[in-house]
């Protein structure tokens, strides 16, 4: 009788045992297989880096998306934000790139790597490429649309002013100067297309606002100019007189300062 019931008991052992393993063996599934493990991010984000440094943009991007939902918070979740602003940058989603770097930004003000979005903003937005048709028609960079181009000078600017000793300021402050210069180029464009199309308000206004932002450009002395005939045209003789005394004054070595008929005028002039 003992003898049966220690039989039973031993049966009964096992068969508990053999459940908790079981059950322990499905644990151990369920926590290998649960996407969310830092182990499993590690491998996806492993395998993200891989693929962008091979060029694989979709697919990084695809892991990438996928990281910074889990890891949102982390400092995973950080770096695959920035990694993805990257790979949307090389496949040409310019809009994705900004808007990834601005939720960046936002969410992170105090981050270590902020001066990094930040550059990385005004990067996605300073395309000195004009593009396949920029090209065929000669275009300069100063006729093209230049709202980009204040985006990226918006974005060097914070980043000199809040991170001056960062690694990034001083190509930031390069392509300031850069990005300064073509944007009063371009202005300056505009007041002279207004003008050969005898649009003198226009153009006075035009130069007027050029000179006003970009004082230290080198096309100032061209605003100048542009607004002292255009006012000239228009018959304000003070107005005309104050910005050719401001050319005189600033720029004396001038081929636009005043100098009554012997004064050549510009190659663009027709008139």
């Amino acid at each position: 009788m003992f003898v049966e019931k220690f039989k039973a008991a031993r049966v009964v052992a096992g068969t508990v045992l053999m459940a908790f393993a079981l059950g322990m063996s499905g644990c151990g599934s369920t926590a290998k297989e649960d996407p969310n493990s830092q182990a499993a991010l590690d491998k996806l984000y492993a395998d993200a880096k891989d693929d962008l440094n091979s060029g694989s943009y979709d697919r990084a991007i695809k892991s990438l998306e996928r990281i910074e939902g889990r890891a949102a918070g982390t400092t995973m979740g950080q770096q695959a934000t920035l990694d993805l602003a990257w790979a949307y940058y090389r496949t040409a989603e310019r809009a994705q790139a900004i808007a990834t770097l601005d939720r960046f930004i936002k969410l992170n003000p105090s981050s270590p790597a902020l001066d990094y979005a930040l550059y990385m903003k005004g990067v996605v937005n300073f395309n000195e490429d004009l593009g396949l048709f920029g090209r065929l028609a000669n275009q300069d960079v100063s006729e093209r649309d230049q709202q980009a181009s204040r985006e990226a000078l918006l974005a060097f600017q914070q980043l000199v002013e809040q991170f001056p000793e960062s690694k990034y300021a001083a190509e930031a402050t390069t392509r300031i100067n850069f990005i300064t210069n073509t944007l009063a180029a371009y202005e300056i464009h505009v007041a002279r297309y207004y003008y050969n199309r005898k649009a003198y308000v226009a153009a006075a206004n035009r130069a007027q606002s050029a000179v006003a932002e970009f004082q230290h450009a080198p096309g100032i002395e061209e605003a100048l100019f542009i607004m002292g005939e255009s006012y000239d045209k228009l018959g304000l003789t003070q107005l005309r007189d104050d910005a050719r005394r401001v050319l005189d004054k600033n720029f004396p070595d001038s081929k636009y300062a005043s100098g009554g008929a012997n004064r050549k005028k510009p190659w663009w002039q027709l008139w």
